[in-house]
């Protein structure tokens, strides 16, 4: 069994949507919720959805080994980023080589970057009239929004679209696509 962490900062759609699609998966789980925000409803869905959850702070996380610790106890295998605002610390994409993932807002390597998350993202991409906007899945780095792509999907924005409504279409497609491309990026890169 292949255990899966999420991390997110905020409404943890996207997590939840990938403990639904993998809850009877006959190989991988979501084992474990972590989130830097102790206020973010991400922890009310994972107590719904009954998945451990962890909150944890700067100083946790960029110095000292509580995270890798955790993460070790729940046996995690592969990481997920799932709507969190943080840079991923050297400890762990040294322990979690080419097994970290994150889902962003855009079509990379457009709108990437510290601060481009969310609506910062959707509001860019409306006011320099972009034809198209969409979603990119990509190994995490040392950078933002950096490493290797894996997968995009597109979709066109209108000139009448509104932020909100480009947010909309982005929301569709990640829910449509992140869990397959999650699964596929663990059954390609091995068990």
């Amino acid at each position: 069994m292949i255990n899966l962490a999420v991390f997110a900062s905020g409404s943890g759609s996207n997590a939840e949507n990938l403990a639904l699609y993998f809850k009877r998966h006959p190989k991988i789980r979501l084992s474990l919720l972590l989130s830097n925000r102790p206020d973010a409803f991400v922890l009310q869905r994972a107590k719904r959805l009954n998945i451990p959850a962890l909150t944890f702070n700067k100083e946790d996380f960029y110095h000292s080994d509580k995270i890798l610790e955790a993460l070790s106890d729940y046996k995690i295998d592969r990481l997920v980023l799932a709507g969190f605002l943080w840079l991923i610390p050297d400890n762990l994409l040294k322990a979690f080589p080419q097994r970290i993932i994150n889902i962003h807002p855009a079509l990379l390597p457009h709108y990437g970057g510290k601060g481009m998350y969310g609506h910062h993202v959707h509001e860019a991409v409306v006011a320099n009239g972009e034809k198209e906007t969409g979603i990119t899945i990509h190994l995490v780095d040392a950078e933002y929004d950096h490493g290797k792509i894996l997968f995009q999907a597109s979709c066109s924005v209108l000139p009448d679209d509104t932020p909100e409504t480009v947010a909309a279409k982005v929301h569709e497609l990640e829910y449509q696509y992140f869990p397959k491309a999650v699964e596929e990026w663990i059954m390609n890169y091995g068990l």
